[in-house]
């Protein structure tokens, strides 16, 4: 029948709306064709994932660490989606772990090899994700929209996402990369184009070469760093001389001024992201969808970080000039425990915050504030805890075997960490400050309000924090 006398009953959309009757009828990729592509997406998403993990905890700059949080969240997620796509495709075994081409590894191990944070973000937004962007869009481009949909409808989804990251990286890069240093990564950059080039393209699309790919930062594989690095809004990272929980339960303070005391724990939790990307980087024996799971629960507390700075910000004071934000429990956990041991105590931790004494009391508390943000905020933050108790017991409780040698386990665990306040002093990396006065000052004259003597004097030994955190942990 000719195309031309063929019409829609009412002259309604063909083809569910999807594409037209001539696009089709188009020859699009074969299964192989299409899998081969695919697995390609696959790679450079959970290779990406891998970069943003490995080189978050030590980069310093805050922004970055929020961002690789949230983009290698996006990766692990899209990876996923791959792999459950190329399952349905008549393609087992489904073959994932397996490099698709010598010179597309060499790319992305020099990318996660690069010697410095310029470097860094301009491979990762200026060479990969372009790239991967290239190979998605022309996926849609030559796949058939009618019987290869499912993959049509990834790789639109996905592309949302990645161009979201490149436009990060339009912004992020020209900062942090100077036309001097850019021009010292030119044999680099030449480097990574050429080795795409080698593997026939990102997604395979074009002639590949047999040349064994050259390596150059990579010839020497970097030793994964999992100490936290802060940058210069932080200048007291040691700090341990005012202690939020003993300030939020106790009743003699009002509600309004805690929301100060619950922004400046949502944004210390800045170190949770740090401490959980090195489990997840030295976790190799899980399925993908524990590192899916692992990374959501990571990029939601980044997010809770935010959400603290935010607060700050809404209140009309400036964190950087008044708050000191430790880095001494991501600093402990990573260097004196092993991954699993690491997780144990975020599951015993998470376990204490699910009482009446947790997350609902800071609900409460916000809620009491007056301060429809800060409710908001604890709302959520409780919705998620909810979620990563959920986490834990899909894979750390499981892993143990039992819920409460799970808990026995984090108690051991969290016992055996030694965060040594008197050594900090002693070797003058902090006076453990108490910071409180000036931020509650600042605040009031803010708010053109009178300082409270009470809450003004409000003072802690910093000897009693990690009793005190273990007591609130194990109450539930």
């Amino acid at each position: 029948m000719p195309l031309t006398t063929y019409r829609p009953l009412h002259d309604l959309p063909p083809v569910a709306g999807i594409t037209t009757l001539e696009d089709a009828m188009r020859i699009g990729f074969s299964i192989d064709e299409c899998v081969a592509r695919l697995k390609r997406h696959h790679w450079a998403f959970r290779r990406l994932h891998q970069i943003f993990i490995q080189r978050l905890t030590a980069e310093p700059v805050y922004e970055l660490k929020m961002a690789f949080s949230l983009h290698a969240h996006y990766c692990a997620e899209h990876a996923e989606a791959w792999r459950e796509r190329v399952g349905e495709m008549r393609e087992p075994p489904l073959g994932l772990d397996v490099v698709p081409h010598p010179a597309l590894e060499v790319f992305f191990d020099e990318i996660l090899a690069a010697p410095d944070t310029g470097a860094l973000l301009a491979g990762i937004y200026e060479h990969a994700l372009p790239a991967l962007r290239t190979a998605l869009q022309a996926h849609i481009d030559r796949t058939n929209r009618l019987v290869d949909h499912p993959s049509f409808r990834l790789c639109r989804f996905a592309l949302i996402e990645v161009d979201e990251m490149i436009a990060f990286g339009r912004q992020a890069v020209p900062p942090m990369l100077t036309q001097a240093r850019r021009a010292d990564l030119t044999s680099w950059f030449v480097l990574l184009r050429d080795l795409l080039t080698l593997a026939g393209s990102l997604d395979g699309a074009n002639e590949s070469s047999d040349t064994t790919p050259p390596r150059l930062h990579s010839a020497s594989p970097p030793a994964y760093d999992k100490r936290p690095r802060r940058d210069e809004r932080f200048p007291d990272p040691y700090n341990m001389g005012v202690h939020a929980e003993a300030f939020l339960y106790d009743e003699q303070f009002p509600a309004e001024v805690k929301t100060l005391m619950m922004y400046y724990k949502r944004l210390r939790e800045i170190d949770v992201p740090e401490m959980m990307a090195s489990i997840i980087a030295e976790t190799t024996n899980q399925p993908w969808a524990y590192t899916v799971d692992m990374t959501r629960q990571l990029w939601d507390e980044a997010r809770h970080a935010m959400m603290g700075e935010i607060g700050f910000i809404r209140a009309g004071v400036d964190w950087r000039r008044f708050v000191r934000v430790n880095f001494t429990w991501s600093l402990a956990l990573n260097t004196q425990l092993g991954p699993l041991e690491r997780h144990a105590v975020l599951y015993f931790i998470e376990q204490g915050l699910m009482p009446k004494s947790g997350k609902r009391f800071e609900w409460e508390t916000g809620v009491a504030s007056g301060d429809p943000f800060a409710a908001m905020v604890q709302d959520y933050d409780w919705a998620d805890e909810v979620l990563h108790a959920r986490i834990g017991r899909d894979w750390y409780v499981k892993a143990i075997g039992d819920p409460r040698q799970a808990i026995e386990y984090g108690d051991q665990c969290w016992s055996r960490v030694l965060i040594d306040w008197a050594s900090y002093r002693r070797a003058g990396l902090t006076q453990h400050e108490n910071w409180w006065p000036a931020l509650y000052r600042e605040w009031c004259r803010v708010q053109k309000r009178e300082p409270e003597p009470a809450v003004l004097a409000f003072a802690t030994s910093y000897e009693q924090v990690r009793a005190d955190l273990k007591e609130i942990s194990a109450s539930g």
